[in-house]
C-alpha cells in the first residue's frame, strides 16, 4: 500500500514537473526572442548574447548596464543603461526606434522600462501604448524628438514618467492628469513650449513635477491641492508673473531664471518641510521674509538677482543646517545676521549687490536701495488706473486720426515716389537694403518652430535682433574713431560704442575679400540671429556697408552686447574681481551649457568653437558668456569669418 501511494505521489510530481516545464517552454522562447531582437536593434549590451546557450535570463546577475526582473516566468522589469550613462553605445546604421519598441511591446507584462543614455533617436512610436501594465517609464538622456504621443495616455497604471534630456517638442498634453496614480512627472531639458496645462491641478498623487529647461511660459495653475507634492522644479523657463501657489508640505521649490514679477508670499513662512528654495534671477519685488532663514528644515536659499527689499538684523536666527545662502543683487538693507557671518568664511554665503552696512564687498549706498524700492512699489490699482486712462486717450486719438488718414496716405505716397526716383539716380541706401534683408530673415525664422522656441527662450532678456543703419553705428563710435577700437585682427576690427538709448555695444567690422549681394548673407545672418543663450554673448543686430557703384557688400558690421567685467581668466588668475569657489563651479556649468547649446540647440550645430578661457566673459552679475563661436561666414567662398 505504501509503495502504491509512493508511486502515485511520484507520478503526480512528474506530471506537475512536466506541466511546469511545458509552460516555461511556452512562455520563455517568446520573451527570449524579444530580448534577442532588442540586443540586435541596440547592438548592446553584449551580455544578452549569452542567451544563445541558456534561456535562464530571469537569473542574469544585475549590472549597471543590464537588469532583468521576472515574476512567474514573465519579464516585469527591463533596465538598459549605456556605459553607466556617460557615453551612449554606437547604434547600428539601420537603427529603427519603431522596430525596437515593436519588440519591447511584445513583453506585455512589463511594469518597469528604463532605456537610459542609449542614443535613441526618432519620435516615440505609438506602440508604446501596448504596454498596458507599465508603471514606471524612464527614457532619459536620449535624442527622442517629436510630440509626446497620445498613446502614452493608454498606460492607465503609469506612476512615473521620466523623459528628461531629450528633444521632445510640442506642449505638455492635457491628458497628463488622467493618470490616477502618477507620482513623478519629469520632462526636464527638452524643447517643450506653451503653458502648463490647468489639468495638472487635479493630479493629487503627484510628488515630483520637474519641467525645467524648456520653453514654457504663462501662469502656474494653482497647485495648493497637490498635498503630496514635494519637488517643484520649473527653472530656466518663462513662467510668471505671479508666484506659484503651493501646499505647505513642499520640500523643494526651484523657480530660478523665470519671469516671476510679484512679491514673495507670506505663506512661505509656514513651509515647515521646505529644504531648498531657489527663486533667483526673476523680477520679484517687495519685502523678503527673513524668517525663512529659521525654517526647521531649510538648508538652501537663493534669492539673488531680484528686487527684494527689507532690513536684516544681526540678532536674526538661522537654521544651523543651512549650507548655501545667496542674497546677492537685491535691495536689502541693515546688517548681515551674525548666524550667517559665521558661514561667510566657508564660502556658503553671498550677499554682494545690496545696501548692507558694515560689510566688505560690493555693497551699494543706502540711497540706491531706497530709490530702487520706491521705483518698484507701484500699486496694481494705479497701474490699472493708468491703463484705463491710456485707453481713453487712445480711443480719442483714433477718432481724430481716422479723419486725416486719407490725406496722410496720399502725401506719403507722393513723398515715397519722389524719394524713390532720387534713390534710383544715387543708388540704394544702406538702410533700405538692411531693412529688406531683415524682413527676409524674419519670414525664414517664422517658418521654423524650433528656431522660434530657441529664440524665445534664450534671447528674451536681450534687445530684439534687428538691422542697424550705418549712421547709427557711426554715431555710437564717433564715426569709428581710433579711440573706440579695442582690437584689430587681420580682417576684423572691433569697436566699443554706445547707442542712442545708452546701450553699450561691441561692433565687429569684417572686411569682405569678395563682394557679394545682400541676399548672399541671408542664411548666415539667420544663423547668427539664432545664437541666443544665457551663456553666449549674443549678437543683437547687423549692418552692411555697400559699395556705391554696384550695391554689393564691402563690410559687414555685427553688433554685440557689451560685457564690462572682463574675462573669466582675469577673475580666476588675478587682474579682476576674484570669484569664490561656488562662483567658479557655476561658471564651469555655464560654459558647458553654452557649448551644449552651440552643439545641439540649433540646427545645424556649431562645432568649430576652439574655446579658450579668454573667450569667456562675465556679465554685470558675474555670469559667464562665451564670446567666440568661430562661426564661418561665407567661408566656402573665402569671404572671411565671424569670430
Amino acid at each position: 500500500m505504501a509503495s502504491l501511494v509512493l508511486m502515485h505521489t511520484s507520478l503526480l510530481f512528474l506530471s506537475t514537473l512536466f506541466i511546469c516545464v511545458h509552460l516555461s517552454d511556452q512562455f520563455q522562447p517568446f520573451q527570449y526572442n524579444a530580448l534577442k531582437q532588442i540586443q540586435q536593434f541596440l547592438n548592446y549590451p553584449s551580455v544578452l548574447t549569452i542567451f544563445d546557450s541558456t534561456w535562464d535570463f530571469c537569473n542574469v546577475e544585475p549590472s549597471p548596464f543590464l537588469t532583468i526582473v521576472c515574476y512567474e516566468d514573465n519579464v516585469t522589469q527591463l533596465h538598459i543603461t549605456g556605459n553607466n550613462g556617460v557615453f551612449p553605445p554606437s547604434l547600428p546604421q539601420n537603427f529603427s526606434i519603431d522596430a525596437l519598441f515593436s519588440s519591447i511591446s511584445s513583453l506585455s507584462n512589463l511594469k518597469v522600462l528604463s532605456l537610459v543614455s542609449l542614443g535613441l533617436w526618432g519620435p516615440l512610436p505609438a506602440t508604446i501604448g501596448k504596454l498596458s501594465s507599465m508603471e514606471i517609464l524612464n527614457l532619459s538622456s536620449n535624442y527622442i524628438d517629436g510630440f509626446i504621443p497620445l498613446e502614452l495616455s493608454y498606460l492607465n497604471n503609469l506612476q512615473t514618467l521620466v523623459l528628461d534630456h531629450n528633444k521632445f517638442t510640442g506642449q505638455i498634453p492635457q491628458w497628463v492628469s488622467s493618470f490616477n496614480d502618477l507620482a513623478v512627472l519629469s520632462l526636464k531639458n527638452n524643447s517643450i513650449f506653451g503653458s502648463l496645462p490647468s489639468s495638472i491641478s487635479s493630479s493629487e498623487n503627484l510628488r515630483v513635477l520637474a519641467i525645467a529647461d524648456n520653453h514654457l511660459f504663462g501662469e502656474i495653475p494653482g497647485l495648493q491641492n497637490l498635498t503630496n507634492l514635494q519637488i517643484l522644479d520649473l527653472k530656466n523657463n518663462y513662467f510668471g508673473p505671479n508666484f506659484p501657489v503651493l501646499h505647505h508640505k513642499v520640500v523643494t521649490v526651484d523657480i530660478r531664471n523665470n519671469s516671476f514679477k510679484s512679491s514673495v508670499p507670506n505663506e512661505l513662512n509656514s513651509y515647515f518641510q521646505l529644504e531648498k528654495l531657489d527663486i533667483s534671477i526673476n523680477g520679484l519685488i517687495g519685502p523678503f521674509p527673513p524668517s525663512l532663514f529659521s525654517l526647521p528644515s531649510i538648508n538652501y536659499i537663493d534669492i539673488s538677482g531680484n528686487k527684494l527689499t527689507g532690513k536684516l538684523f544681526q540678532n536674526m536666527s538661522c537654521n544651523a543646517h543651512l549650507v548655501f545662502i545667496n542674497l546677492s543683487s537685491n535691495l536689502l538693507t541693515g546688517e548681515l545676521p551674525a548666524c550667517l557671518q559665521e558661514k561667510v568664511e566657508e564660502g556658503a554665503v553671498s550677499y554682494d549687490g545690496n545696501c548692507l552696512s558694515g560689510e566688505e564687498g560690493n555693497q551699494k549706498p543706502l540711497s540706491f536701495c531706497h530709490n530702487e524700492a520706491l521705483a518698484v512699489e507701484v500699486s496694481p490699482q494705479k497701474l490699472r488706473h493708468k491703463e484705463r486712462k491710456a485707453m481713453a486717450v487712445l480711443v480719442s486719438s483714433l477718432v481724430g486720426g481716422i479723419v486725416g488718414l486719407a490725406v496722410i496716405v496720399g502725401l506719403s505716397l507722393w513723398v515715397f515716389q519722389r524719394r524713390n526716383r532720387r534713390a534710383a539716380m544715387k543708388g540704394p541706401s544702406t538702410r533700405l537694403i538692411t531693412e529688406k534683408l531683415s524682413t527676409v530673415n524674419t519670414v525664414k525664422l517664422l517658418s521654423d518652430a524650433r528656431y522660434i522656441s530657441e529664440t524665445m527662450k534664450m534671447g528674451a532678456n536681450l534687445p530684439t535682433y534687428r538691422a542697424f543703419a550705418l549712421e547709427e553705428l557711426k554715431e555710437a563710435t564717433n564715426n569709428f574713431s581710433h579711440p573706440s577700437i579695442v582690437g584689430e585682427p587681420s580682417l576684423i576690427q572691433i569697436y566699443r560704442g554706445k547707442l542712442g538709448d545708452g546701450t553699450a555695444i561691441v561692433i565687429r567690422s569684417i572686411k569682405m575679400r569678395k563682394k557679394h549681394s545682400p541676399t548672399m548673407f541671408t542664411q548666415h545672418i539667420g544663423m547668427i540671429s539664432r545664437l541666443r543663450h544665457n551663456h553666449l554673448v549674443s549678437c543683437i543686430g547687423h549692418c552692411f556697408e555697400c559699395c556705391p557703384d554696384d550695391s554689393t557688400v564691402g563690410i559687414v558690421y555685427f553688433v554685440f552686447e557689451s560685457l564690462p567685467n572682463g574675462t573669466l581668466r582675469s577673475s580666476i588668475c588675478g587682474g579682476g574681481e576674484t570669484l569664490n569657489w561656488a562662483q567658479r563651479i557655476t561658471a564651469g556649468i555655464g560654459v558647458a551649457k553654452g557649448i551644449q547649446f552651440l552643439h545641439t540647440g540649433i540646427m545645424p550645430g556649431v562645432f568649430s568653437n576652439h574655446l579658450k578661457i579668454t573667450d569667456v566673459l562675465l556679465d554685470p552679475n558675474f555670469h559667464v558668456k562665451i564670446c567666440t563661436y568661430n562661426l564661418p561666414l561665407l567661408a566656402h567662398q573665402n569671404a572671411g569669418f565671424m569670430v
